[in-house]
């Protein structure tokens, strides 16, 4: 009965009737266990069980990563249980360190949105300027850095655009996210369909290698993102390391004659030192590719057919550019100031992959040095 045992199965095990037992568990003066229900252990943090067994592996002289090894848990969490309740002399108290962690998850915490008004109102400024929560936090580090009050990380306004009632971020902020919903969409259940193939393409396999390590500016994906009832389309086109875009619109058709003369006009106004290769996919829009690798000075090449990750920066900027202009929508009722408004935003929008400075920003960056080494190259 020290173990637990009820009288019933301790009665069972010696072979004596309940009466019996009850008997020499009254003459022993032994008590029955109260049986209380099991507790419930999150896979997220560590149990009591697991505690203990810290304990006795370090009693063993075992590292911590064997015994995060063991426990299936990483290194810097059991790390961080040491760190965080080892007393004076430096032992580990598992059983004072589960308590500890009991009573720090049933201690009630404001959110940080929900408590800061000035930091929780510039989140909201940005989410209405379709900014990612990514690039919200990038913005604030680089705006603050001397200011940790006027910080927040990407999953925490992640988290408080789930919170129910909108007691920080209002759930119509969702629709300001890229994919405007609460939800997570598997990439693999659209699928697309085929078409006339283009003639004499040049493969994406042919292309540069230098293209692929993004080592230089200039190298640009295109694509098209089509109106409802394919009446009306936008060329959308990206830099591949500066992320830079330009976006055409086409109220009228998108044929290729449309589509060759809109990549013309907007390659017009970038100077020749960032402009160097177009990559595109199979559409028939590119029906008349080699008339338009003339008028740009640019070869062009192709993706194969169904691979969008060939083509993972322009991707990415459609769905950026499809926040301000939604699927299933007219887009030939866009003026041409708009568009450009639209364009001008999401350049001078901080990227995280650029240190959160802004395409607008690197781009001009990168012409100005590329100009000014082809001058000492020529005074050579």
């Amino acid at each position: 009965m020290r173990s637990g045992l009820t009288n019933t199965a301790a009665c069972k095990i010696l072979g004596v009737s309940r009466r019996a037992g009850s008997r020499i568990r009254h003459r022993s003066r032994y008590q029955t266990v109260a049986q209380t229900p099991a507790r419930w252990w999150s896979g997220r943090y560590l149990s009591l069980p697991e505690r203990l067994k810290i304990a006795d592996l370090l009693g063993f002289g075992w590292s911590l990563r064997k015994i995060a090894a063991e426990l299936g848990r990483s290194p810097s969490t059991i790390k961080r249980e040491l760190d965080r309740h080892r007393d004076d002399q430096g032992r580990y108290l598992p059983h004072s360190a589960d308590h500890s962690a009991q009573v720090q998850r049933r201690r009630p915490r404001a959110h940080k949105l929900a408590a800061n008004a000035r930091l929780r109102r510039l989140v909201q400024r940005k989410l209405n300027r379709y900014w990612s929560p990514d690039e919200i936090s990038g913005w604030l580090r680089r705006t603050y850095p001397d200011d940790t009050r006027m910080r927040v990380s990407p999953e925490t306004i992640y988290r408080a655009l789930l919170v129910p009632g909108g007691a920080t971020l209002h759930e119509r902020y969702c629709q300001r996210l890229r994919t405007g919903r609460r939800l997570r969409k598997s990439r693999w259940l659209s699928t697309t369909g085929g078409g006339a193939p283009v003639q004499n393409m040049t493969m994406i396999n042919q292309r540069p290698a230098a293209v692929d390590r993004r080592e230089c500016v200039g190298d640009w994906e295109g694509d098209l993102i089509i109106g409802v009832g394919s009446a009306s389309a936008m060329v959308t086109l990206r830099e591949r390391v500066t992320q830079f875009g330009l976006i055409v619109n086409l109220p009228s058709d998108h044929t290729a004659a449309s589509v060759n003369q809109a990549v013309a006009e907007a390659f017009s106004g970038l100077p020749p030192q960032v402009k160097h290769t177009l990559t595109w996919d199979q559409g028939v829009e590119m029906a008349r590719h080699q008339d338009l690798a003339k008028m740009i000075g640019m070869p062009i090449y192709f993706a194969q057919r169904s691979s969008p990750w060939q083509r993972g920066a322009n991707e990415n900027y459609n769905r950026l550019v499809r926040q301000y202009f939604p699927k299933g929508t007219d887009l030939s009722v866009h003026p041409a100031a708009a568009v450009k408004a639209v364009e001008d935003d999401l350049n001078h929008r901080p990227r995280k992959n650029l240190g959160y400075r802004t395409p607008a920003s690197v781009l001009r960056a990168a012409a100005r040095s590329t100009s000014i080494a082809a001058q000492r190259a020529s005074e050579v």
